[in-house]
C-alpha cells in the first residue's frame, strides 16, 4: 500500500506542475484552486509513503514519476519536442525510479 501512495503522490505532482502552466500566475482562480489542491495532496500523501520508505528513495521516486509525467504530458498534449536525447533521458529516469524500488523491496 506505501508503494501506491507514493506512486498516487507522483501523480498529484504532474498535476501540480502542469496546473501551474494553466494558472496563468495564479490569477486564474479554478486553476488555481485545483492547483494548490493537488501540491497539498502530493506533499501529504508523500509524508504518509515516508512513514514506511527512506526519505532519499521515496522523494527521489515521487520527484522522477513527476519528472516523467509532466515531460510526457509537454510532448503530448503542448506539442514540445520529442527528440532522442529527452526521450534518452525520460528513461534513464525511469530506470532510477525501477533500480530504487527493487533496491528497497
Amino acid at each position: 500500500m506505501t508503494w501506491f501512495i507514493l506512486v498516487l503522490a507522483g501523480l498529484l505532482e504532474v498535476g501540480w506542475a502542469v496546473g501551474l502552466k494553466y494558472t496563468e500566475g495564479f490569477t486564474r482562480p479554478l486553476p488555481t484552486a485545483l492547483t494548490l489542491a493537488a501540491m497539498a495532496g502530493s506533499v501529504g500523501l508523500l509524508g504518509l509513503a515516508l512513514r514506511h520508505l527512506p526519505l532519499g528513495t521515496a522523494y527521489a521516486i515521487w520527484t522522477g514519476i513527476g519528472t516523467i509525467g509532466t515531460v510526457i504530458f509537454g510532448i503530448m498534449v503542448l506539442g514540445e519536442p520529442a527528440n532522442l536525447v529527452r526521450i534518452l533521458c525520460i528513461t534513464m529516469i525511469a530506470g532510477g525510479i525501477v533500480g530504487l524500488k527493487l533496491a528497497t523491496a
